[in-house]
């Protein structure tokens, strides 16, 4: 396997020397400032992943896996291994603002790039949504005399202004967020451990792995279909891949460095959390409400209250900063699609290296969204339902896009057939297998939003006009197949 290029020069692309995005003539349009480092990236892909993802997802994973929770994440991080990859060769060639959607459209054109792009959209418009309604169901457990929206809308207007600020403000306070999910996981594990040395397991100590009812392969990988939405915003790196000096093979390293290290930290947790876990995965099933608050019931009978309180407390901070990752990416793909005049061009205007009314949109549609499922005994599941759609058809999207620019137009020469055919239709297969298993609202709302994609692509079509506001990938023209 060939892994991660350096990016090289090619006298044949235009290359900027103000490290800003290509500007198309429009005044304050098209302009990012690069200033983020690899620790920036960092930050940002685990503040958006959430170092403590599966707290609010265990119970329904340990019931749907039969007990394996801890090979469900070890199978996702591998599923979701070769989308990283894939995102690691295609950020090389175009290292753009608007990720998937500049990949898809780089190498596919303009139709399926649209698509990308507004699939993609759905989940980062809609994912901040779901993070910002767990920090105020955490905060509402905390502080019940305050509803949970009220918690959620103040959320979302904290993390926006410190977005409107700038990326690197809202990456160093990000990054003191991200220390303190860390310290809090790091209290979780050595409790734990204490108690399990103590007390001993509850479960056979490699039912995490193998189950505690039996191995069911199908029910395995019905549980990775949920367990996907944990790693959803290691792909939003990408989005900033404008902002970053020192190349995108930065942006590149960060990505699979963000993806492994997050898919660690999901397995080292959930094993303990099932080895301490007190009822089994089939009483689980058998109680859905239960599942829910599992991770914390567990962690209050175990170890006690006060490790449940500073978990919540983590998590209520940690999901609001998660979605402050996920409003920057969902800023930055609505930046570059109105650059590239697929979304009003008010939204491709900066200020002072900020997009900010492309921001302001994403945050609009997440206070919207947030606040309505907040206000709704069964708003959490709709939006879950809603999201994983958006971006899975957005990876496999991206998986075409490395066969056909590698392989099929051959735009870099003669292909690695291993990184470049070999993984990527893997990573396709899985995309495919995980959208089988989801259920089939999710299903139904993935075509329903499609749908609306292709009629918005259609009446597009042919109204463009003018020079294109992109400098061409390297190794060809822009427009792909298009």
């Amino acid at each position: 396997m060939s892994g991660v290029r350096e990016e090289h020069e090619d006298p044949g692309r235009p290359r900027r020397t103000d490290g800003a995005g290509p500007d198309d003539g429009v005044a304050g349009t098209g302009q990012l400032r690069r200033s983020l480092g690899f620790r920036d990236l960092v930050v940002y892909g685990l503040l958006f992943i959430a170092p403590m993802a599966p707290v609010g997802i265990f119970g329904t994973l340990d019931a749907k896996s039969h007990g394996a929770v801890a090979l469900v994440y070890l199978v996702a991080t591998v599923a979701m291994g070769f989308t990283a990859f894939s995102y690691a060769q295609m950020v090389r060639v175009v290292p753009l603002a608007g990720s998937v959607f500049a990949y898809a459209r780089t190498a596919l054109g303009e139709g399926p790039g649209f698509i990308a792009g507004w699939m993609a959209m759905l989940d980062y418009l809609l994912i901040p949504a779901v993070a910002y309604l767990f920090s105020g169901i955490a905060m509402n457990s905390l502080v019940p005399s305050v509803s949970r929206w009220v918690w959620t809308a103040i959320a979302v207007v904290i993390t926006t202004l410190l977005n409107l600020w700038g990326v690197r403000a809202a990456a160093r306070v990000g990054f003191a967020v991200l220390a303190m999910e860390i310290v809090v996981l790091l209290v979780f594990v050595v409790s734990a451990v204490v108690v399990l040395v103590r007390d001993g397991a509850q479960r056979g100590w490699l039912t995490p792995l193998t189950g505690d009812a039996g191995f069911t392969l199908g029910a395995v990988l019905g549980a990775v279909s949920v367990a996907v939405l944990s790693y959803l915003g290691f792909d939003a790196i990408a989005t900033f891949a404008e902002e970053v000096t020192g190349g995108s093979a930065k942006v590149a390293r960060a990505v699979l460095f963000c993806l492994v290290l997050a898919g660690s930290l999901f397995v080292v947790q959930s094993y303990l959390a099932a080895l301490l876990e007190p009822m089994s995965s089939a009483q689980l099933a058998a109680d859905p409400v239960k599942q829910g608050s599992a991770f914390y019931d567990t962690v209050e009978t175990s170890v006690g209250g006060w490790l449940h309180t500073l978990v919540a407390v983590s998590k209520a901070i940690g999901a609001a900063f998660a979605a402050l990752a996920g409003q920057a990416a969902a800023g930055r793909l609505v930046f570059a699609m109105a650059r590239d005049r697929r979304l009003p061009r008010v939204l491709a205007r900066t200020d002072s290296g900020v997009p900010r009314a492309a921001l302001l949109l994403a945050a609009a549609v997440t206070l919207i969204a947030a606040v309505w499922a907040a206000r709704r005994d069964d708003g959490m599941d709709h939006l879950v339902s809603v999201v994983d759609m958006g971006a899975l058809t957005a990876f496999f999207l991206l998986h075409v896009s490395v066969v056909a620019w590698y392989a099929v137009r051959r735009m870099e020469g003669a292909p690695d057939w291993l990184s470049h055919v070999v993984v990527p239709v893997l990573g396709a297969a899985v995309i495919v297998a995980v959208v089988w298993e989801a259920t089939a609202t999710a299903q139904l709302v993935g075509l329903g939003w499609l749908a609306v994609g292709l009629v918005v692509l259609a009446m597009q079509w042919g109204r463009r006009s003018g020079p294109d506001p992109r400098p061409p990938a390297r190794g060809g023209s822009v427009g792909g197949a298009g």
